[in-house]
């Protein structure tokens, strides 16, 4: 079993910044591609940022390109999501992810519970 624990989040202004992290523990964490997805009331779960376990190469969804930077450390089985210049569509349970690849959030196996990121106007 694979378990993912994320951290961070809460509440922050329109333009600030938060940076999220994501625990791993019951497997070895530097052979998993770790991701990040995201549900607001109302909208399906969507994809938000992956980064790969061979070369930490990224990816990312349109709507967060250029705001969002996914990282790893894997010496500490932890992955982390910075996210700058936050809008209130940001708002949103954010879950960390693994396993999979790609923009589709079925590929992923495992999911964190979740944290919420609340972005005011």
């Amino acid at each position: 079993q694979f378990q993912l624990v994320e951290f961070g989040g809460g509440s922050v202004q329109a333009g600030g910044s938060s940076r999220l992290s994501c625990t791993a523990s019951g497997r070895t964490f530097s052979n998993y591609n770790m991701g990040w997805s995201r549900q607001s009331p109302g909208n399906e779960r969507e994809f938000v940022a992956a980064i790969s376990w061979i070369d930490s190469s990224t990816r990312y969804a349109d709507s967060v390109k250029g705001r969002f930077t996914i990282s790893r450390d894997n010496a500490k089985s932890t992955a982390y999501l910075e996210m700058n210049s936050l809008k209130p569509e940001d708002t949103a349970k954010y879950y960390c992810v693994a396993k999979g690849w790609g923009t589709s959030i079925s590929n992923y196996d495992y999911w964190g519970q979740g944290t919420q990121v609340t972005v005011s106007s």
